[in-house]
């Protein structure tokens, strides 16, 4: 049930933690997905019992990612969080993402700071990593540490510092560390059940209605299984259960 994800809810915005296969946006038909792709702002507007074209998503989250998702409900709560994650108005955002990638055989550093300049080609919706910036790019950072690992996979937490189009999937692919499942970005293979092992774990940002005040949520993978259990079993750091 949506309403049992609901992570915060306020006046001005509203925080789910999405299932793979759920669209944040409005879905390109190129999308490479094995699930039915679900209008999350269309469910959203059913169960709060408002017009769909009052809920929208303030930042992008992947068709095939799971965890935090946040939607603003009102028009100048959309414009204000616009603004903050563009960078406009200079108030905090934070955003830490769960990744299982396939190990390389190259072990890759433990803490890294990845910048990239990055470019969409819009018909294969695909962005493509470039070491130098030129005409049409756009930098992109991340923070990444090995945060634990088993036999075939390491365990990564992700910090984004910059919001890009498919901004982890493809800095991580240009290193190669490839997210299980994630096949456009070079995974070996697609997940049984569809979707990628990118789960968008917390998020922070202000208040749209107390713009002095922090909101932050934390979410639990809706679909937990057996490495998924292993990721948290390997987390050196307590996990929160918000």
């Amino acid at each position: 049930m949506l309403n049992t994800r609901i992570l915060y809810q306020s006046e001005a915005c509203i925080v789910i933690n999405k299932l793979k296969g759920e669209a944040a946006q409005a879905a390109k038909v190129s999308q490479n997905t094995k699930d039915s792709i679900i209008n999350l702002p269309k469910e959203l507007a059913k169960i709060l019992g408002v017009d769909r074209d009052t809920i929208q998503a303030a930042h992008r989250v992947d068709v095939p990612v799971t965890g935090c998702v946040l939607f603003a409900l009102n028009k100048p709560a959309l414009s204000f969080l616009y603004d903050t994650f563009a960078g406009k108005n200079k108030k905090t955002i934070e955003k830490s993402y769960w990744a299982i990638a396939e190990k390389p055989k190259l072990k890759p550093a433990q803490t890294c700071e990845l910048t990239h300049w990055i470019t969409i080609n819009e018909k294969l919706n695909k962005s493509f990593v470039y070491n130098e910036d030129g005409p049409g790019r756009k930098k992109a950072i991340l923070q990444y540490k090995t945060v634990g690992e088993g036999d075939n996979y390491l365990f990564l937490e992700v910090k984004l510092l910059s919001g890009r189009h498919h901004q982890i999937r493809a800095q991580l692919a240009a290193i190669g560390l490839h997210i299980k499942g994630d096949v456009k970005y070079g995974a070996r293979r697609s997940e049984k059940e569809g979707g990628i092992r990118l789960h968008a774990r917390s998020l922070s940002f202000p208040d749209p209605l107390k713009p002095n005040e922090i909101i932050s949520v934390t979410a639990e993978h809706p679909q937990m299984d057996n490495l998924w259990e292993a990721f948290v079993q390997s987390y050196p750091y307590e996990v929160s259960h918000k």
